[in-house]
């Protein structure tokens, strides 16, 4: 089957093709090759220094931001050749190291394949397109479910099981049988009311609320009556199981 450039396809066709001239671009940065060896930072930016003012690796040095602090530092990224140069002055088993990483960046590289003529190429193109097109669709079908997920975590404060039944567009009685049977509520023996679970409390899906005090009536001392209550938290997680369609 010949597929047909079009103006909407050829940009793709052009990076396609263009890929086969960025295969061996790979660079590995003068971070990466202190983790490797097992040294501080400075000490290798000190040697890759050192060889640029000799002229013997490229001074292709830019600046990276520090994901924990913020601050901007200075790294150097190495073709394979510099790397090697850089680390000639280390021992084998540290060279080695550098080298095993190299493969497996070249191995990368192998993973993908570049099309050898223009009508591949064209075909790549076509795929890319039809794969782009149906994530597309497949976001549009869950627009609906993130905005309703998005809403649920708006809510405020914590509701009763019923309530939360209401929210997600259930039976009651659903909800209770679906929470029971996952283990986010039970009743206690002897007891008609329903509690829930304690690592659904630890994980902040439901809480108690004490709702009476009622006297022992062997004792005469007052016990809180508590009703489980399911957090905006509990809310958005129950909206994921997408309860409706499992029962």
């Amino acid at each position: 089957m010949n597929t047909i450039a079009t103006p909407g396809n050829t940009h793709h066709v052009a990076t396609l093709l263009g890929q086969s001239k960025n295969v061996s671009c790979h660079t590995m940065s003068s971070r990466e090759v202190a983790e490797l060896i097992g040294s501080k930072h400075d000490n290798v930016l000190k040697t890759v220094r050192a060889l640029v003012a000799k002229g013997v690796v490229s001074a292709n040095d830019t600046a990276y931001i520090h994901p924990q602090n913020g601050q901007v530092y200075r790294e150097f990224l190495l073709s394979q050749r510099d790397t090697l140069v850089v680390v000639s002055g280390y021992s084998v088993e540290l060279r080695a190291r550098i080298i095993d990483r190299w493969q497996e960046l070249e191995a990368q590289v192998g993973q993908f394949q570049i099309p050898a003529t223009y009508a591949e190429a064209l075909q790549a193109a076509a795929d890319q397109a039809k794969d782009n097109q149906s994530l597309r669709l497949v976001i549009l079908d869950q627009a609906p479910k993130v905005a309703a997920i998005k809403r649920l975590a708006a809510a405020s404060g914590a509701i009763c099981i019923t309530g939360a039944a209401k929210h997600l567009q259930l039976q009651p009685s659903k909800l209770f049988n679906w929470m029971e049977q996952h283990r986010w509520i039970f009743r206690r023996q002897g007891s008609g009311r329903w509690t829930a679970y304690q690592p659904r409390i630890t994980s902040g899906y439901m809480i108690h609320k004490v709702t009476s005090l009622k006297a022992d009536p062997a004792t005469g001392a007052e016990r809180a009556a508590f009703d489980p209550l399911v957090t905006p938290k509990g809310l958005v997680r129950l909206a994921e199981f997408n309860i409706g369609a499992s029962l």
